[in-house]
């Protein structure tokens, strides 16, 4: 089974529904793919966790699925969505000086494709 780490890095939204997309996607073909939210991608938790936002569905079908395996402790903080992703019981990881350790996605046999 293909392994597929997406990460989120920019914060534009349509890079972000197209991250969100594919993740939906691999998923639906069978793919062990998961998303690592990093850097400016996290700001857009203010947007897409409210219910009116148009990437709200995407996104709650990816985190209710559990296919989100980590949110960025030092990005979350210094972009002020720590609490939003902490509200959101979102695994925020800090493993590698407060941000995402991608070895371990590597050491694991994921490939990583970033958006």
């Amino acid at each position: 089974m293909k392994k597929i780490a997406v990460l989120t890095f920019r914060g534009e939204k349509s890079c972000f529904m197209h991250a969100l997309l594919n993740v939906v996607d691999m998923n639906d073909r069978g793919f062990d793919v998961t998303m690592v939210m990093e850097g400016q991608s996290l700001k857009l938790l203010s947007e897409i966790t409210k219910k009116e936002d148009k990437l709200f569905s995407l996104y709650n079908t990816i985190k209710t699925k559990g296919l989100i395996s980590a949110v960025c402790r030092g990005c979350a903080k210094m972009l002020g969505v720590l609490e939003i992703a902490e509200k959101e019981k979102l695994p925020v990881i800090g493993d590698m000086k407060n941000h995402v350790s991608l070895a371990r996605y590597i050491e694991e046999g994921y490939e990583i494709v970033t958006f």
